[in-house]
């Protein structure tokens, strides 16, 4: 069975036709060819499909696409388009990858922590990024980078309060 949904993802809307079993992670990848939402687990335990719906870090492997309707869905391609976002910049600098099969659900989990809390301390970082695994074992390099994106993003996160 199929169901025809509107969905807004990184600011682009469109109508597709789903099959009412698929997931975001499949529409994403199958309609909108964004291949940086990667299936790793398939049970919503590793994050690496992780993308921003209405702001917050959610599975897209655990979320049915009709579910995601008209809601807004962010994928690691729209942190992008101006050239590196601070998050990615910080990632890089400190290189906060090796495979890179988890870096886009790392990048996108660190961006809605840093909306939520825009000066984290270490223990807190490690407890939001718990969902967030990396097959290389990345992760003092990762929490570096993100502990330096709050750090860049500072003058701009108190310029929006």
């Amino acid at each position: 069975m199929k169901k025809t949904v509107r969905l807004r993802v990184n600011g682009l809307e469109q109508e597709v036709s789903v099959a009412t079993h698929h997931t975001l992670l499949d529409v994403l990848r199958r309609e909108f060819k964004l291949h940086s939402v990667r299936e790793g687990c398939g049970i919503g335990m590793c994050g690496a499909c992780t993308v921003l719906v209405e702001g917050k870090p959610v599975s897209s492997c655990l979320l049915l696409a009709a579910l995601a309707a008209e809601k807004d869905v962010v994928t690691v391609e729209a942190l992008g388009r101006q050239g590196l976002h601070p998050i990615q910049q910080a990632f890089v600098d400190h290189t906060a990858f090796q495979c890179s099969f988890c870096t886009p659900g790392f990048l996108l989990t660190t961006k809605a922590l840093l909306e939520e809390n825009p000066a984290p301390t270490p223990e807190q970082v490690k407890a939001y990024l718990a969902g967030n695994l990396c097959r290389c074992g990345s992760y003092m390099k990762i929490m570096d980078a993100v502990l330096d994106a709050a750090r860049r993003l500072q003058p701009a996160n108190a310029n929006a309060t």
